[in-house]
């Protein structure tokens, strides 16, 4: 049986495009999925969640988050949070990588990718 090796973020993404090349350089078979354009499901992002915890996958840092008015901001719960990154996937941090549904890495350093696939 073959694992099924999904990489999300956005096509556009900088970080993204090192994720993409580490893969191919390296003939690891993957899926891209595209969550700006695509979208992401309530039920991944919530079994997401159940791995790793919203505050791990939101993306404060980004111009989607800071361009949020202090109201949306403050005192985020993680219903709160799921509603945004559900309206504007650009807040989900970048990229996911999983296999098989399980969250292996968010965000990319070589690294941390050499690790994952060296098993």
């Amino acid at each position: 049986m073959t694992s099924s090796v999904v990489l999300y973020g956005i096509k556009a993404c900088d970080t993204m495009k090192k994720a993409r090349a580490w893969l191919e350089e390296r003939a690891i078979p993957y899926t891209f999925n595209d969550y700006k354009k695509e979208g992401i499901s309530e039920d991944i992002l919530n079994a997401w969640i159940s791995q790793v915890g919203w505050t791990s996958l939101l993306n404060k840092a980004g111009t989607t988050f800071r361009k949020l008015s202090p109201e949306q901001k403050d005192d985020l719960t993680e219903e709160r949070a799921v509603a945004l990154m559900l309206a504007q996937p650009s807040m989900i941090k970048r990229p996911v990588l999983t296999r098989d549904g399980t969250v292996l890495r968010i965000g990319f350093r070589p690294a941390d990718y050499e690790e994952t696939f060296a098993a």
